[in-house]
């Protein structure tokens, strides 16, 4: 008889291999080991993610995503830096993965014009709507402060994760964020030149 395809399989691997980077980091993600902890055999797999590579940048799309729904949640500029720290405390090893790997979804360089970083960080671009309904423009006029807010809530969130800070100062940390984040939005003409147009609009 015919194999029926299954429509959960790639679900079931990405979970499978998310659970084993938890458990044992890089080290873990062999296409025989994700496989196995997905109860299916490894030419499934790679019917599915051509090698480790693509199977790695489908987590981090996912993990995007995810990232993405919570920012989503936060209502405002200030609720989604909010977001995005308090998503990296309760995902640790999903941020983990995300940065450790993050180049996997950045284009090629070549000739010609750059590519706008949204293309590749969706979720900065989710930023720059916002920044555009708040302050005017188009969301490409905003890059430069999207991109100050990102630096500073990942910033925050390293810092927390990596337990840099000595014990007792994490409020005082993510305080010193929410402060940070308050003065980027209140201070955005420091993004803009003097002929009146938001700078890093590529």
């Amino acid at each position: 008889m015919p194999r029926h395809p299954d429509p959960d399989l790639e679900s079931r691997i990405l979970n499978a291999a998310q659970v084993l980077w938890k458990r044992g980091g890089e080290k873990t993600l062999t296409m025989r080991a994700v496989a196995r902890a997905a109860g299916t055999n490894t030419p499934a797999v790679y019917r599915r993610f051509k090698d480790r590579s693509a199977l790695v940048r489908g987590l981090i799309r996912r993990i995007q995503e995810e990232l993405g729904e919570h920012l989503q949640a936060g209502a405002s500029l200030e609720g989604m830096a909010e977001a995005y720290v308090e998503y990296g405390l309760r995902h640790p090893h999903e941020y983990d993965l995300f940065y450790t790997y993050a180049r996997e979804l950045l284009p090629r360089k070549g000739p010609g014009k750059l590519q706008a970083i949204r293309n590749s960080r969706p979720n900065v671009g989710m930023v720059e709507i916002q920044l555009a309904k708040r302050m005017g423009g188009s969301a490409s006029d905003h890059t430069r402060l999207a991109l100050a807010l990102w630096a500073t809530v990942h910033g925050a969130t390293s810092m927390l994760l990596a337990q840099a800070v000595p014990e007792g100062h994490e409020e005082e940390l993510r305080t010193a964020c929410r402060a940070a984040v308050k003065a980027l939005l209140e201070r955005a003409d420091l993004f803009t030149d003097k002929n009146g147009g938001k700078r890093g609009g590529r």
